[in-house]
Parts: structure tokens; C-alpha cells; sequence
């Protein structure tokens, strides 16, 4: 007889910040980034030019494009992994500085101005490897 164990996010490091990138409603999402990463890193990687529209999407009345969002919540995942070892203002300042693994390129420029489908692996990767592995 065989058992099926899952894991929990305590032996899966991401796992957490996974489940709740895809899970959670994207005004959740926003607000949890406002708190991490500070509302003009949100609007940078929202690709919008002041603050006003954050507020809009952190309460639901408004939303970015499919891309954007998507960008968003690659942001959270990464920010995610992040936060299950440094605080708020290391995980923030980790998005903002010119990062080795990436060559010497911010990871949120890279979030911004490529597809969070062609670097986001590349991001998570240089995050859990930055959190995990030092």
C-alpha cells in the first residue's frame, strides 16, 4: 500500500510563494507587493508612470493589462521566495540592484522590460539562489 505525501512549503522552499502568485486575486496581490516592495517599485513594474494607478488595482477598481499582471504576480512569486529569508527592505533592494547572476542587471528591469515568460525562470532562479544559497 502506497501513500501520497505533499509537500508543504516548509520542505519546498518557493512552494508558498507559488501557490499564492497563481491563487490569490490580483488586488491581494498588489497590496502584499505595496507592502514589500513600496508602491513606486509596483507602478515601475506595472509599466505606469506614477503611483494613482496602484491604488486602483490594490482595491479592484481597476486592473493592467494581461501582460502587466502577469508581470505582477511573477514579481510576488520572486518577492515571495525572497521574503522566506530577508526582510521587506533586502527583498527590495535585491529588485533594484545590479545583480551578478543576471549580469549585472537589475531584476526588475529585466521584469519590466522583457517577457515575465522568458525571465522569469531566470529571476526565480537568481532569487533562490540569492536566498538559498547565499
Amino acid at each position: 500500500m502506497s501513500t501520497m505525501r505533499t509537500a508543504t512549503s516548509a520542505q519546498r522552499p518557493g512552494l508558498r510563494a507559488y501557490e499564492e502568485s497563481v491563487g490569490l486575486p490580483f488586488p491581494e496581490i498588489v497590496t502584499r507587493l505595496r507592502e514589500t516592495l513600496g508602491v513606486k517599485l509596483v507602478a515601475y513594474l506595472g509599466n505606469v508612470g506614477s503611483t494613482r494607478p496602484v491604488a486602483g488595482w490594490a482595491s479592484g477598481t481597476s486592473s493592467p493589462g494581461q501582460l502587466d499582471e502577469l508581470r505582477l504576480r511573477t514579481a510576488y512569486q520572486i518577492a515571495g521566495v525572497l521574503r522566506e529569508r530577508y526582510s521587506a527592505a533586502t527583498t527590495q533592494s535585491w529588485f533594484q540592484g545590479m545583480n551578478p547572476a543576471l549580469d549585472y542587471t537589475a531584476p526588475a528591469r529585466l521584469l519590466r522590460e522583457q517577457e515575465p515568460a522568458d525571465v522569469g525562470g531566470q529571476l526565480l532562479s537568481a532569487a533562490a539562489s540569492f536566498a538559498f544559497v547565499g
